[in-house]
């Protein structure tokens, strides 16, 4: 069965939206993930000290961010389509590790999209289906 869905994802928190049939489900996946601050420059203690702890920071965040891109696409089942939409570096991340870890979707289309309500991410996915369908 083809199933198409679209998600609005940040590094905070993806809503995805299902479409099968004439059912919409939305679910939502709150990542683990805390800001994630660049230093810039090595501070009056010492800088080798420093960029020990700012490499060891990164390192958390890029797991913390796996595991949360790994917690949304395991939800995706059985999707052949899927629109991505965000406003920032998380939805080019989760694109990339989509088609590294999910061969068997068919489409991917990633847009740029700031904060959106539930229903506005239904509505654009709708929408963009229903162009997709009748283009």
């Amino acid at each position: 069965m083809k199933t198409v869905m679209g998600l609005w994802i940040d590094h905070r928190e993806a809503v995805l939206v299902f479409f099968l049939d004439q059912t919409e489900e939305i679910k939502h996946v709150t990542s683990t993930v805390e800001k994630h601050v660049r230093y810039s420059g090595a501070s009056e203690s010492g800088g080798s000290h420093n960029s020990t702890t700012e490499d060891g920071r990164d390192r958390r965040f890029d797991d913390e961010l796996d595991r949360y891109y790994d917690e949304v696409i395991s939800l995706l089942h059985e999707v052949t389509s899927i629109l991505i939409l965000g406003p920032g570096e998380a939805k080019h991340e989760l694109q990339k590790r989509l088609e590294a870890h999910e061969p068997h979707l068919a489409s991917i289309t990633v847009e740029t999209a700031d904060k959106m309500t539930e229903p506005q991410i239904a509505a654009a996915v709708r929408q963009h289906f229903r162009e997709l369908q009748h283009g």
